[in-house]
């Protein structure tokens, strides 16, 4: 399976953006992930296969909404109210199995190739 992410681009402090994963077969758990410049990837969001459940890292919670259309084999990250400490790569990333999603990533089946997105102060 392939994911393809797109979406990102720069935004001033305070706007929206929404970035779109596409895979291209059936996946479980889908995520989001993220990577700014001198730091390590982090957890930023996750959904269920079914779309039901969510969790968020605290960082975004309130801010940023997760979703998914299974008809599309599409998952969302909405982002609203972007800070500068948001500016980052996002990478999405999907399980095979229908297991609980790693927040460390370190076991994750599939990654797309990442977005940048750049938000302005």
């Amino acid at each position: 399976v392939q994911l393809q992410a797109s979406g990102g681009g720069l935004v001033q402090a305070g706007g929206s953006l929404r970035l779109s994963c596409a895979a291209s077969g059936r996946t479980f758990s889908m995520a989001w992930f993220r990577q700014a410049p001198g730091k390590e990837r982090e957890f930023v969001a996750a959904i269920g296969w079914i779309g039901k459940s969510a969790d968020y890292a605290d960082s975004v919670k309130g801010r940023f909404t997760i979703s998914r259309d299974n008809a599309k084999n599409t998952v969302y990250l909405q982002m609203n109210s972007l800070k500068s400490e948001d500016t980052a790569v996002y990478y999405c990333a999907a399980e095979a199995s229908p297991r609980a999603l790693d927040h460390s990533g370190a076991s994750i089946d599939y990654w797309g190739q990442g977005t940048l997105v750049t938000v302005s102060s």
